[in-house]
């Protein structure tokens, strides 16, 4: 019998694993598993090179299950993301994905070899669609925060040291981006921009309130 694991990552450690965890959980207790451990990691998933998913990798034995909430809390970066899929198929290793039911359904147990092949065709199709979306998505917004930033050097508003004169909620959106992304720390960010503790999380407290 094959052990359950859970994996969940977030970008960066201010934001909150709880709602992810509290998912798998949720699914692990409706249908009667107990899961081995569930790993975490709070760094960008632009690359695998993460302390709780290589460790994640050494533990897990063919027949074992890997639950996740969302392709892209597994990578963004597409070729990656599906080298990392055909890692866990190659080694045995079944993934569930909650955003995608049909990888809720074990396979292994069907009678008819052309539902079983039908239902793998279209899971494996869904998981490159929306892991395609994630890395689309990624792309999005780093054009869309180069683009916000350029037209705010174009209008005048930033000094000779590249930092804006005056921080408005739209200008602080876009660089913070830049930490949801994984590419710069909360504390360095706050440095580069020159605001204060409280200032800059009064900007924050605005962007999560925003629905980003």
């Amino acid at each position: 019998m094959g052990r359950y694991f859970g994996y969940h990552r977030t970008s960066t450690t201010e934001q909150h694993l709880e709602r992810g965890l509290a998912e798998i959980e949720t699914f692990c207790k409706k249908n009667n598993l107990n899961p081995k451990e569930i790993l975490t990691d709070q760094c960008t998933g632009k690359n695998f090179n993460r302390p709780g998913y290589t460790l994640l990798k050494r533990m897990v034995d063919e027949g074992d299950t890997v639950i996740i909430t969302e392709v892209d809390r597994l990578g963004r970066n597409k070729a990656d993301t599906m080298k990392e899929l055909r890692w866990f198929q190659e080694h045995g290793v079944r993934l569930i994905i909650l955003e995608l039911p049909t990888t809720t359904i074990d396979f292994s147990g069907m009678d008819n070899e052309l539902g079983k092949l039908m239902l793998e065709t279209t899971t494996n199709m869904l998981i490159e669609l929306y892991v395609s979306l994630a890395q689309a998505e990624m792309h999005k917004r780093e054009k869309r925060q180069r683009e916000g930033l350029e037209e705010l050097r174009k209008s005048g508003n930033w000094d000779k040291t590249g930092r804006p004169r005056k921080m408005s909620q739209v200008a602080f959106n876009l660089q913070y981006e830049r930490v949801v992304n994984g590419e710069i720390s909360p504390f360095k960010l706050m440095k580069e921009l020159g605001l204060n503790k409280s200032t800059y999380y009064n900007y924050k407290k605005v962007y999560d309130s925003s629905g980003n």
